[in-house]
């Protein structure tokens, strides 16, 4: 496979990595989990971490064909459309965000004008869909289990896998958002686990778990198989399980999740502004 160039850029605040991946040969490039800063005390959002990105696509002098989010997010506020209105690019997620905005659309009661058709994104990747980043092919792989809408992005040798896995020290993603389950989880990480050994695997967060000095957004398939401690080599579907849903059962919520739902299902536009021209987020209360 040929190898894809990657630039990682990581939010601090909400432990995400988001990356800018090219083509050496023709500087085509997608962006995958792009950050719009979000201060929940005060309600401002800003653009620090995503024009950090956006200074280095224009440094580099890349043409960006995708800006990518590899799920619905609940742990910080997508900047796609401010990304696209920088630098271009189509804004991309997995077509099973129908069922995403049709499950949350309701909890948030986010009324007639909000479409559960996908179509505030410009592309819905299907299961298996190929495309080119440059001379790069990429695939899209739906991997739910998270959420019924996560993809894993294999571009060249790199995959992107959103939040299904951690580093091996952290183990696996979450299960119990509306539409999760431990048991599809399981499956998509063993058709991750059946790509190549020495493919890269990209997260899309990290806690620095166990006392680890740094935090690290890099590992390989080979690395996840042997050392995962949720789903290393050996763990089979049933023991996954229990544990899953036993870990899960003691996990809060992510602090940003009903401000961050809200917006990434609009593929990361605000909610439209009421009549005296503000916009507003709702808290549904008692609802998780």
């Amino acid at each position: 496979m040929k190898r894809a160039e990657v630039q990682a850029f990581f939010d601090e605040v909400s432990h995400t990595f988001s990356y800018v991946v090219w083509d050496a040969a023709t500087g085509r490039a997608a962006v995958f989990d792009s950050v719009l800063d979000y201060d929940a005390a005060s309600g401002r959002t800003a653009r620090t971490s995503a024009d950090a990105l956006v200074a280095f696509v224009r440094a580099q002098r890349l043409d960006v064909d995708w800006v990518i989010d590899t799920h619905v997010h609940a742990d910080h506020l997508s900047a796609a459309p401010y990304v696209q209105a920088q630098v271009g690019g189509r804004l991309g997620i997995g077509e099973h965000i129908r069922d995403v905005q049709d499950t949350f659309g309701r909890l948030f009661n986010a009324g007639p004008g909000f479409r559960c058709d996908g179509s505030q994104f410009d592309h819905l990747f299907k299961n298996g869909e190929r495309y080119m980043i440059g001379d790069i092919e990429a695939v899209a792989m739906h991997t739910p289990g998270h959420t019924p809408a996560c993809m894993t992005h294999l571009v060249g040798d790199a995959a992107f896998v959103g939040d299904t896995l951690f580093m091996p020290d952290y183990g696996t993603a979450r299960c119990d958002f509306p539409g999760g389950d431990a048991r599809t989880l399981y499956h998509s990480i063993q058709r991750i686990f059946a790509l190549p050994d020495a493919t890269r695997i990209f997260l899309c967060h990290d806690y620095k778990a166990g006392g680890r000095d740094a935090f690290a957004h890099e590992t390989t398939v080979a690395a996840e198989r042997s050392g995962n401690i949720h789903v290393h080599d050996g763990i089979g579907e049933d023991e996954f399980v229990r544990m899953r849903s036993a870990r899960d059962a003691t996990l809060a919520m992510p602090a940003l999740i009903l401000p961050a739902v809200q917006v990434n299902m609009r593929a990361g536009q605000l909610p439209p502004a009421e009549d005296n021209g503000v916009r507003y987020l709702k808290i549904p209360l008692d609802s998780f």
